[in-house]
């Protein structure tokens, strides 16, 4: 698979209703979509996040899948999920990275570039 070949891109969202900012608690959903680019099949294996909030605390996530689910995408499809974290700050930052095995049994990383976890209006 050439570089570039799985492209993603990331949406964070403040969620509100669902956080308590007066114990600390700040929740956000973010919706991940994979495209495939490449001439091949792939299918993502297990995930990898580094979570960091305001105050330096890094947290890692491993685990098979994404939502429950391995996904298979063949080239030119997408895959999208929606999936949520809760930070103690106001502000974070998650980076991380797919597994992914080709059709071809090649297994490689994936990387998802870091984006921001914050409160909107908040940073400007």
């Amino acid at each position: 698979m050439t570089p570039g070949a799985i492209h993603i891109t990331t949406q964070p969202h403040y969620l509100a209703e669902r956080s308590t900012p007066d114990e600390q608690n700040y929740v956000f959903a973010y919706t991940i979509t994979i495209d495939n680019r490449g001439d091949m099949s792939v299918t993502l294996m297990s995930r990898r996040w580094l979570i960091t909030d305001a105050n330096g605390k890094i947290v890692e996530v491993e685990g098979s899948g994404v939502v429950g689910e391995q996904p298979r995408i063949a080239p030119g499809e997408q895959f999208t999920y929606t999936s949520g974290v809760s930070l103690a700050t106001p502000v974070g930052v998650m980076e991380g990275s797919y597994t992914m095995v080709q059709e071809n049994g090649d297994e490689f990383q994936a990387p998802i570039a870091a984006f921001r976890l914050a409160l909107p209006n908040l940073i400007n």
